[in-house]
């Protein structure tokens, strides 16, 4: 169960609180509804019990806070907004991704597709989803990791009639298998036909906790649903008679011939229409509504109206239900099956995640080959101007450029590792921030540096090939100080790809890990360059000597060269600002690590 006690969100500006102490229960086996008009409070109520914003108050899930459950993903499944992923990314790679992420197998990925309905748009990327096929992959993500509570933000938004029922069957189904479901919406009568118990809000402060059969007696307004083809005539009527009579009566012009009058009873209606003569073609009692809704909306609106469509809007993808797509309100057999076994925890959970995030769009494959292109036209272009070294013109380097450009290809892909995890957070829809854990750091950086070698490896081979078809052999020999060389070559890319991930992951951006990567030849290099061409009453000469003869045993296999070869690309400008910059982006990082975390 649900035990929210004593919400309150801060206050802004001398304003009062969007959400002002709301206590209330939501039941296991249940399904809770938390309604309200437009601007009561309802979403940022939500926000506080998942404690992605700042309040007062406490929530209990199954006596736990959030922060205390060791797995909240495998406790609270939850739908806030739009689902957060990249547009180019496939329905099915999106779920495939949060699989990894969750520590699921990667087959739950078709089980729930297939219960929301999506087998045949789990190739259609995220861009070309349509509002209600939107909603269906949030409530496939929230059903993912088979959590026992669902907490869900206005779940029917831009559903149809008959994919409302479904959704809600959904939600029934969970509810029999003992499941707790809390959910908002801004009509009562859907509240009244779908739920067990109905929380209401009004301006932030809470005004009923009622059962649903209390709540359609007590806070919804009869009324009798008129269908006229004099419905203009009759409303006038209806009105003269109640004000001679002193009755409180509302009549509401519908759209079409359509009135709804409160106040009064199919019979006194039915005997106006016939003393004047009227045709009526419908006449029936309904539930109505809790009235009109206040004019005044909050910044939980802003939120909510920023996902709604516009009419400019560029169409998107859709699909109907079919009939037997439409599951019975209490079948169990509507869910995905229950995940029996749990996965342990497990060091490659992160990496199968970031090679699957990596992998499902198309980011990393468009660099690679605007690299490699850039790479053999700038090097046949040195060439041909001549007076390049080899090594330069291997690695497409003119000394007019900060950095070649498979170093800045490296530098941006790491720099996108963790600047997409910020632009579209998958892994914050129920944390509110991106997690900075060490193991997804790991990830990245090794997911990084295999990328940044592989381009380092194809640049070389490239541009080696191009210039033996465009000027033959006389290119295309192998230097006498290769080793070095190679290490330095492969160090550089590395360390932008790294430098990329760490300046992403701190100031939450992919601009500014790009910059910092430019900033090493650009800012760093020259002040390094300074400091080591000061006066120096003393050099460190001999360093490779003294650092052997401080280990007693012998290098193996011509380590010393090794070392050597390290400590000369270490000298260089470049690799000593590369590896200063790279410590002091590491120390940041764990800095921020450790603030958030307390």
């Amino acid at each position: 169960m649900i035990q929210a006690i004593g919400l309150t969100s801060n206050t802004r500006k001398a304003r009062p609180p969007a959400v002002d102490d709301v206590s209330f229960e939501a039941y296991a086996g249940h399904v809770t509804a938390l309604v309200g008009a437009p601007g009561a409070g309802k979403t940022t109520a939500l926000r506080l019990m998942l404690e992605l914003r700042q309040g007062r108050g406490i929530t209990y899930f199954r006596g736990r806070p959030l922060h205390r459950i060791a797995h909240p993903s495998r406790e609270v499944g939850v739908l806030l907004g739009e689902v957060p992923g990249h547009p180019a990314r496939t329905v099915r790679g999106q779920l495939r991704m949060l699989c990894a992420a969750v520590g699921v197998p990667v087959r739950r990925a078709d089980e729930v597709l297939e219960v929301v309905g999506l087998v045949s748009l789990r190739d259609e990327s995220l861009g070309t989803l349509s509002r209600g096929m939107d909603r269906r992959l949030g409530l496939a993500c929230a059903l993912l990791p088979d959590p026992h509570t669902l907490v869900l933000d206005g779940p029917a938004d831009g559903l149809s009639v008959r994919e409302g029922r479904w959704l809600h069957g959904i939600l029934r189904a969970h509810a029999t298998q003992g499941g707790t479901v809390l959910f908002t919406t801004d009509d009562p009568k859907e509240a009244a036909r779908t739920a067990d118990r109905v929380v209401t809000l009004e301006r932030g402060r809470l005004v009923a906790d009622q059962d649903v059969a209390e709540f359609a007696r007590t806070r919804l307004r009869p009324r009798v649903a008129v269908r006229s083809p004099h419905a203009a005539r009759l409303g006038s009527l209806l009105t003269k008679e109640a004000r001679t009579s002193r009755r409180s009566v509302e009549v509401v012009r519908e759209e079409g011939n359509r009135l709804s009058v409160y106040g009064s009873t199919c019979a006194d209606i039915g005997e106006t229409a016939f003393r004047h003569g009227i045709l009526v073609h419908q006449l029936a009692d309904e539930t109505g509504d809790m009235g009109p809704a206040p004019t005044t909306a909050s910044a939980e609106d802003g939120e909510r109206a920023a996902d709604e469509p516009s009419p400019d809007a560029e169409p998107r993808l859709d699909a109907e239900l079919r009939p037997d797509e439409t599951p019975a309100a209490d079948d169990p057999s509507v869910l995905p099956p229950a995940i029996a076994v749990r996965q342990a925890r497990s060091p490659l959970r992160p990496l199968r995640y970031e090679l699957r995030r990596a992998a499902g769009v198309g980011t990393g494959y468009f660099t690679a080959a605007a690299v490699l292109l850039s790479s053999v036209l700038m090097s046949v272009l040195l060439a041909r101007i001549g007076h390049t070294p080899q090594p330069r013109l291997l690695a497409a380097w003119p000394r007019e450029l900060p950095l070649p450009p498979a170093a800045l290809g490296a530098g941006l892909l790491g720099a996108v590792a963790f600047g997409e995890e910020f632009r579209h957070p998958a892994l914050a829809a129920d944390r509110g921030t991106v997690p900075r854990r060490l193991g997804l750091l790991t990830a990245k950086l090794l997911v990084a540096s295999a990328t940044a070698l592989m381009l380092a490896f194809l640049t070389v081979g490239c541009d080696l090939e191009m210039l033996y078809l465009v000027y033959g052999r006389e290119l295309t020999g192998v230097p006498s100080d290769w080793l070095p060389l190679s290490a330095s070559w492969f160090g550089l890319v590395v360390g932008c790809a790294w430098a990329g991930v760490l300046a992403a992951g701190i100031f939450r951006s992919t601009a500014a890990g790009l910059a910092a990567v430019l900033a090493v030849p650009v800012v760093v290099v020259p002040l390094v360059q300074r400091v080591s061409q000061g006066p120096s009453v003393r050099s460190a000469a001999g360093f490779p000597e003294r650092l052997r003869e401080l280990v007693l045993m012998q290098w193996p296999f011509g380590g010393e060269r090794y070392m050597a070869a390290a400590v000369r690309m270490l000298a260089q400008p470049v690799g000593g600002a590369l590896l200063l910059s790279l410590a002091a982006l590491l120390c940041a990082y764990l800095l921020t690590t450790l603030r958030s975390r307390v």
